[in-house]
Order: structure tokens, then C-alpha cells, then sequence
């Protein structure tokens, strides 16, 4: 499995046969970053604000649309899904609603997008999400947890590999943090690697090696 950031909170996942998943894809100019410049099989978003369901930025033509669906599915007819509603913000979705967040298995590696979510849910409410290898985590504050939260996020979750997302990087208009509060705090408890691009290739057997949870933090793209 490949995957690839485009900034904010879209992230491109693509497995061996070149089946293409979009998650939560913005269309660049909206926010002050780069379009997308990929093209997806397939496309989730967690919830209906500009920044991350631009659909027609990254989907080829009859794409499939799975907007805030919720439970079991199936994506593209081959990749197990589950989408568990969350909400926006600290009181109850009642500021900026909610969000689906989206757990996925993709050729034996299981990754989970948070979208936009805006609190520390109970150990409960997490639990059909787990167990999980990879976790997409915002880190930025603002709209979504901030640093400190993310990281409790992650100690419930338990994933071997994280990535945090949805922070503030050069060109974006948006009042968020940058990734430097979570990298100091993550680097307590994980081992964080800093990688020179955008992209992450994982497969099962990577997983095997990992033995002190790591932390991968991509390059703007």
C-alpha cells in the first residue's frame, strides 16, 4: 500500500493493483495549498465542509462517493470499511456538527482517518475502530483536537504507525497550529521520523518491524 498526503487532511491511498482511494480531498486554491494531482477509484469524506469533500478535484469519472457513511461497508466492492459518527467540536457537534471517521483495510494493513474530529471520545466509542495499524490524526487545534488531545487520542488507539494531519504548513489560509507542538510531545512516548516527501509505503511485514510505535511525519507535497 502507498500512501500519499496532499496537504490538510487529503491523503491518497493506492494498493499493488493501482486502485485508488481519496479521503477527505480539498481543492488546493480554497485553503492556499496545491490541488491534488491524483485521481481516485474512489472517494470517502468524513463531512461536508469545503476543506474536504471537493469530490470532483481528485475523482475519475463514476467514482464512487461515500459521504459520512456510517457502519459496515464495502469500498469500491473490495476494501472493508467502517464509519463511526464523532463529533466537530467540544459540545456535542452543536458549534460545527459532526464528522464520520473512517476505519479501512486496504491489502492487511488497517488505516483509520479522523477527519475533523473535535473531541477525545471515551475508550468505548473507540472501540469498534480498533485494533488499528495506521492512524491519520489531526494535530492543528482550531476546528479539530489540538496537539495534547491527539496524543490521547493515540494512547487509546494504540496504532503502531501514525501520521499526524490537518496542521498549519506554508500557503495554508487557515488558523491552525503547526505540526512542532505534537512532534515535541509525540516524541515522549514514539519514535518520530521525519520523512523528505509526502509518501508512505507500508505492507504487513513492515508492521512486523515496528517495535517502539512510530510516529511518521510527511513533507508538504
Amino acid at each position: 500500500m502507498i500512501l500519499r498526503w496532499h496537504g490538510h487532511a487529503c491523503f491518497e491511498v493506492v494498493d499493488s493493483r493501482g486502485f485508488t482511494i481519496a479521503i477527505d480531498p480539498h481543492d488546493g486554491y480554497s485553503i492556499g495549498l496545491k490541488p491534488p494531482s491524483f485521481r481516485a477509484d474512489a472517494v470517502l469524506i468524513t463531512h461536508e465542509h469545503f476543506d474536504h469533500n471537493a469530490y470532483s478535484a481528485v475523482a475519475k469519472p463514476g467514482a464512487e462517493r461515500y459521504s459520512m457513511r456510517e457502519g459496515e461497508f464495502l469500498v469500491g466492492g473490495r476494501y472493508r470499511a467502517t464509519g463511526v459518527r464523532f463529533y466537530h467540536d467540544k459540545v456535542r457537534g452543536r458549534r460545527r456538527g459532526e464528522v464520520v471517521v473512517y476505519r479501512v483495510e486496504v491489502e492487511g494493513v488497517s488505516l483509520l482517518h479522523l477527519g475533523d474530529l473535535g473531541h477525545v471520545p471515551d475508550d468505548t466509542a473507540l472501540a469498534p475502530l480498533k485494533p488499528v495499524d495506521l492512524v491519520l490524526i489531526p494535530v492543528g487545534g482550531t476546528f479539530t483536537i489540538d496537539p495534547r488531545e491527539a496524543i490521547e487520542v493515540l494512547k487509546v488507539l494504540d496504532p503502531k504507525v501514525s501520521i499526524p494531519m490537518h496542521y498549519w504548513v506554508r500557503g495554508v489560509n487557515l488558523p491552525l497550529l503547526p505540526v512542532d507542538t505534537f512532534v515535541e510531545l509525540a516524541g515522549e512516548s514514539y519514535e518520530v521520523v521525519k520523512l523528505e516527501s509526502n509518501e508512505l509505503r507500508l505492507l504487513p511485514e513492515d508492521l512486523q518491524e515496528v517495535h517502539k510505535a512510530r510516529v511518521y511525519v510527511l513533507s508538504p507535497p
